[in-house]
């Protein structure tokens, strides 16, 4: 059935016959779909299951303006927007009428006022109407036109201060509906503090400054360490129109307390000298020096007269390390050096002294394990929201922010309806405008609910804010700037702020934390493989000469793994996961023991060399090489028995070969395991394996030698006794032929050793 409203205007007797004729068309519908759907039907139906809207849905009113927002005594209120026929009559006789009233009683009631569609004859305010109608063209099917109508605030049925509804509404003709009828309306809401109020609400709004992880753990092998990022796509946020750069370009001029993550200053810091841009399996060098130059510059003008608040480095994701982290060893230690680190970033680069006494979990939700997290890093303020620290009692206002929830620790309530205000696509100038003016309704209504008591209300609104939804948050600030009923506040002075006896300071259990955000949690075994690499890291930095040339990049990219920017994009995650643990992987084998082909001994004793390989553009000290023989009797090493160590200091991109003495007691084969390891006892890499084969003077050879030996001795006798004889004869001659007596002669050859053979190695010698 037609609306009540589209009947008005129209005799008994027109409008049986229009009905009639509806009637008739709907029956005959179905028989005329019978006739042609044919073998085609199906598809028939299901392309025109898409209804045009009808009644008061048939136009889509867009308000682009509403100027000013918050209008006072003396001042025009403009409303400009965009009319589109979405029906499929063309509308005739239009017009465009401003309504206002009545005004509304609360915060609920704005939000119900929000969520009402179509038009209700009686609930609907009655249209100004007179000169103030503005007459549009006829308005054919599909097609759109812009109105505009001004109206002096005089004019409007404006009493006592408070938030009245508002709307915009075109009526007109068609076809088949000959009277006028309300054809397309919207609903907004007028704030009205024609003059100060007696107790503003105090307004703390959070600025955030953060991004996702851009830099890789992979740096150059120069001098300056240059990075590598993964991607280039912090660049265009940091162009002009980009995400960040609005941010800052729009905050400067707004009170309005600063939230940032020290990873994006470091990361734009980085980019205002030579940098790598990651491209496949190589890397080419970035060139937006310039655009990071002037974004910092901007930034460190626009904080030196606000309030800075940094965030542990990275933004860890708090909730996650709560629920499946802090059941690994060490994840807490990752979270207290981000904290460390973060003072550090942001008074280095910004030259302000910022403050790191505040935690802000996702989205505000808390429970006592995210809280104990949160002042397990030295925070003592936790930024939550009150759809999560939500009010049990019968305050009948919005109490202050601030609300002590035991162990000294404050946790600074967000107010849930303001902190999303501006979610969603805020791109078109329609949905911007009515989120501006909810959220001006919404911070008039909680100055109304107790003029006379002032309040700390705070604003966290999400965390990375594309461009349009910060030049929305900016608009509504900027329509408050003349505090009439709101003054600003910064997030500080807000935790110290006194609370109200009443508002709620018991923390929900971990039972009532949303499943939403818990199903978006990093993965216990993402910390798993978090402490894996810093195991590594911790093996590996205690072997350099320059450590801290990977101990930075690294414990960065450890803490950038824990990053809250990676809920919602797992995949990304693992994957940034793995590049850190793989490129610390490729690292540490650069230090290495080259591979050894099997050793020979020819002799009793020899020296075993193993050769240590150094990649690394820096020195490594603190390394011991090992080498173990499976058997001892067979063959000891350095005397020592199964087992020899030598240190190991070697030059960045040099080789050194350690030589180890070995005595081979009995022939054979023997195993011998050669492998590095830290000085405190780790291993270090993989261990390589060789054979020494011991080969000593076997009987045949000693028969050999023994016989040729004989055949010497042999001869020197035989020459011994000729001579013998010789002189003999010649004495006899000499002596009248009596022989001579002499002594014993020196032998001409000297005593056989009973020393083993000389050492000998075929390899390696």
């Amino acid at each position: 059935m037609a609306e009540a409203a589209d009947f008005q205007g129209m005799s008994p007797a027109p409008a049986r016959r229009w009905l009639r004729r509806t009637a008739s068309l709907l029956l005959g519908a179905p028989l005329l779909a019978g006739l042609l759907g044919g073998p085609t039907a199906p598809a028939a139906q299901a392309a025109g299951t898409a209804k045009a809207p009808t009644g008061s849905s048939t136009v889509a009113v867009s308000l682009d303006t509403l100027s000013p927002s918050a209008p006072v005594k003396g001042d025009t209120l403009t409303v400009s927007g965009t009319l589109t026929n979405n029906g499929r009559e063309t509308i005739s006789r239009a017009n465009v009428d401003l309504r206002v009233g009545p005004k509304l009683s609360g915060r609920t009631a704005i939000d119900n006022a929000a969520k009402r569609t179509g038009y209700v004859p009686g609930v609907d305010p009655a249209p100004l109407g007179g000169k103030y109608t503005v007459k549009t063209a006829n308005l054919r099917p599909g097609l759109s036109q812009d109105f505009e109508l001004s109206v002096p605030v005089s004019k409007l049925p404006l009493d006592d201060a408070g938030v009245y509804q508002l709307g915009v509404s075109l009526s007109g003709r068609t076809a088949r509906a000959p009277y006028d009828r309300v054809l397309g309306l919207q609903r907004t809401f007028l704030p009205w503090q024609p003059k100060e109020s007696n107790g503003k609400t105090k307004l703390t709004y959070l600025w955030p400054l953060i991004s996702s992880a851009h830099v890789s753990a992979e740096t150059g092998s120069d001098e300056q360490q240059t990075p590598v990022f993964a991607n280039d796509d912090l660049a265009a946020e940091l162009a002009p129109g980009g995400r960040l750069e609005q941010l800052v370009s729009l905050g400067r001029s707004l009170p309005v307390t600063w939230v940032i993550d020290p990873d994006l200053l470091a990361t734009v810091d980085a980019m205002t000298k030579n940098y790598r841009i990651k491209v496949g399996d190589t890397t080419v060098a970035g060139e937006d020096q310039d655009v990071a130059k002037q974004w910092l510059t901007a930034l460190g003008t626009a904080v030196q007269d606000g309030k800075v608040i940094a965030l542990p480095f990275a933004d860890p994701d708090l909730a996650s390390i709560a629920h499946r982290g802090k059941s690994v060893s060490g994840t807490l230690s990752h979270l207290q050096t981000a904290t460390e680190v973060a003072d550090m970033t942001v008074e280095t680069i910004l030259h302000v002294t910022p403050s790191t006494d505040f935690a802000w979990p996702v989205e505000g939700a808390v429970d006592p394990s995210i809280v104990d997290v949160a002042t397990s890093a030295g925070a003592h303020n936790v930024i939550a929201r009150s759809d999560s620290l939500a009010e049990t009692g019968s305050l009948p206002y919005t109490p202050t922010a601030a609300r002590p929830i035991g162990g000294g620790t404050t946790a600074v309530v967000a107010d849930y309806r303001l902190s999303t205000a501006f979610r969603g696509d805020m791109s078109h100038a329609g949905d911007s405008t009515l989120a501006v003016q909810k959220f001006l309704a919404q911070t008039l209504a909680i100055t109304e609910q107790d003029p006379e008591k002032q309040r700390s209300i705070v604003v966290a609104p999400q965390r990375t804010p594309s461009a349009s939804q910060a030049q929305t948050m900016a608009d509504a600030l900027h329509a408050l700037i003349d505090e009439r009923w709101t003054q600003p506040l910064d997030l500080t002075a807000a935790a110290e702020e006194k609370p109200d006896a009443g508002a709620t300071t018991k923390v929900p259990r971990s039972s009532q934390y949303p499943k939403k955000l818990r199903g978006q949690e990093i993965p216990t075994q993402a910390f798993q493989d978090i402490r894996t690499t810093k195991d590594s890291l911790n093996s590996f930095q205690v072997i350099l000469t320059h450590p801290d040339r990977v101990v930075t990049p690294f414990g960065n990219a450890i803490n950038r793994s824990m990053s809250t920017s990676w809920r919602g994009r797992p995949l990304e995650a693992q994957r940034y996961r793995d590049a850190v643990r793989t490129y610390l992987r490729s690292l540490t084998s650069e230090v290495q023991l080259i591979a050894k082909s099997d050793v020979t001994l020819s002799g009793r004793s020899a020296t075993i060399p193993v050769t240590v390989q150094n990649k690394l553009v820096q020195g490594v000290d603190n390394l011991v090489l090992r080498l173990t023989s499976e058997n001892a009797t067979r063959l000891k090493l350095n005397d020592d028995g199964p087992v020899a160590e030598q240190p190991v200091r070697i030059a960045g991109g040099h080789s050194q070969s350690v030589k180890f003495d070995a005595a081979a007691n009995v022939n054979g084969q023997v195993q011998v395991t050669a492998r590095l390891f830290t000085e405190d006892g780790t291993p270090y890499g993989e261990e390589m394996t060789f054979t020494v084969k011991v080969s000593e003077v076997t009987p045949t050879v000693l028969l050999v030698i023994a016989g040729g030996l004989l055949l010497l001795v042999l001869a020197g006798i035989r020459m011994y006794t000729h001579r013998k004889r010789t002189i003999a004869s010649d004495t006899t001659e000499d002596n009248g032929g009596e022989p001579e007596q002499p002594s014993d002669p020196t032998p001409d050859t000297g005593p056989e050793s009973g020393d083993p053979s000389g050492t000998g190695e075929k390899v390696d010698r």
